[in-house]
């Protein structure tokens, strides 16, 4: 699964990245430790242009009778997705791309579970996701919420965790956030495991695993076990 992650860079950074014709969002504070509910930007395609926006993460399918669902939405599995109520309509519809500077997966050990940052050194990672638009029936607040798509772990992350946030080819992120492809047949084959290569891990302070603390910190090596994948 993907728990927590990283959006440090400004707005414009992900935008010239991801190729992003239009910011429809305010500025967000850099975060380094991005926990459940919190807001995010997200890039989608909206009447033909490429926009980069704030969503709140944890998915509100539009029947959601409240908010308490979205922490039980912040993932995806990209096995059932197509079929499970909560995200199948946002699957043929609406996609989009959650930049990632970073993840973190935590190691089970025996004395407890260690976090480690995963992350790719040359730039953000584009990690698939979903969204959809919910109105808060007692206060008719409209959100556009959002959630991560989950498949199986590189050689990389394989020693912390038996899964991985799904990371996008550059190649198909024409494909993947184009609307007009509804099809799952056409769809799965987008989600294929991001290679290991060009990819890096290291172990982390357990810090990360107080949603309050949110510092530049979080993400250095702990001592000197790094991993690299080349």
């Amino acid at each position: 699964m993907c728990g927590r992650f990283v959006q440090s860079r400004p707005a414009g950074d992900y935008a010239a990245y991801f190729g992003v014709d239009e910011v429809t969002t305010e500025s967000l504070a850099p975060s380094y430790n991005v926990a459940p509910t919190d807001r995010v930007y997200a890039v989608a395609e909206h009447r033909g242009l490429r926009q980069l926006g704030t969503f709140r993460w944890g998915l509100l399918p539009f029947w959601a009778r409240d908010r308490r669902m979205a922490a039980r939405n912040i993932n995806a599995r990209m096995e059932t997705v197509a079929t499970k109520a909560a995200f199948r309509e946002s699957f043929v519809g609406r996609r989009c791309i959650i930049p990632a500077d970073g993840f973190y997966e935590w190691q089970a050990r025996p004395k407890g579970r260690l976090p480690h940052y995963v992350y790719a050194p040359g730039g953000p990672l584009a990690l698939a996701g979903l969204w959809a638009a919910w109105r808060d029936p007692d206060t008719d607040e409209r959100l556009r919420t959002c959630t991560i798509l989950t498949g199986a772990p590189n050689e990389l992350v394989a020693h912390l965790h038996d899964r991985m946030p799904v990371v996008l080819e550059r190649s198909v992120w024409d494909r993947w956030l184009d609307p007009m492809v509804t099809d799952a047949e056409q769809l799965y084959p987008l989600l294929v495991v991001h290679p290991a290569e060009g990819m890096a891990a290291h172990p982390v302070s357990t810090l990360v695993n107080k949603v309050e603390i949110n510092l530049p910190e979080l993400i250095e090596p702990l001592g000197t076990g790094a991993v690299d994948a080349g």
